[in-house]
């Protein structure tokens, strides 16, 4: 194997926003931040969706206004059909 072609692999630790859960694994990703944990020291990769914030994964529901997505199709359809 080549040296010096292959990016560092080092502790991360991925935040999730919502939750503020940490996930402390290790990745090739880039951070600016570091924080020590238990005497390790991880880089911080801030995430917006994580497992524990996803509705696909945590089973909440969301409402979405469905109601107003086809009123405004339908508007925007009936003004060309009266041409």
């Amino acid at each position: 194997m080549k040296k010096d072609i292959h990016p560092s692999y080092r502790p991360v630790a991925f935040v999730d926003v919502e939750t503020g859960n940490k996930f402390l694994t290790r990745s090739t990703v880039r951070t600016t931040q570091k924080e020590t944990i238990d005497g390790v020291e991880y880089g911080v990769m801030v995430c917006d969706v994580t497992s524990h914030s996803h509705p696909a994964f945590t089973g909440e529901k969301r409402f979405v206004d469905t109601a107003g997505r086809v009123e405004k199709f339908q508007n925007k359809f009936r003004r060309r059909r009266g041409n």
